[in-house]
């Protein structure tokens, strides 16, 4: 069977409960995908399953499979300063 391998991008953040606990939420913007795990790699790997599982879905409903083309994306990062009067 051939097969195509697909880009996503993942966004991958921390999450610290009152209890002290911390995990890890990913989401995959392109698809709406979001899953949690105790760590980064169990919580990317448990979304790259909710990703193959909604693309999957897709394929069965014969609907268009979306990816990103991350070759010509930039991910960075700006900060600004906020008057703490406002805040």
């Amino acid at each position: 069977m051939q097969t195509k391998l697909l880009d996503y991008r993942v966004i991958i953040e921390p999450e610290n409960y009152s209890n002290g606990d911390k995990v890890y939420n990913a989401y995959c913007p392109t698809l709406g995908v979001a899953d949690y795990g105790d760590t980064i790699e169990e919580a990317l790997s448990s979304l790259k399953d909710g990703i193959e599982l909604a693309v999957e879905s897709l394929a069965k409903e014969k609907l268009e499979i979306p990816s990103d083309d991350i070759s010509n994306q930039i991910v960075t990062q700006t900060q600004i300063n906020f008057p703490i009067a406002f805040a």
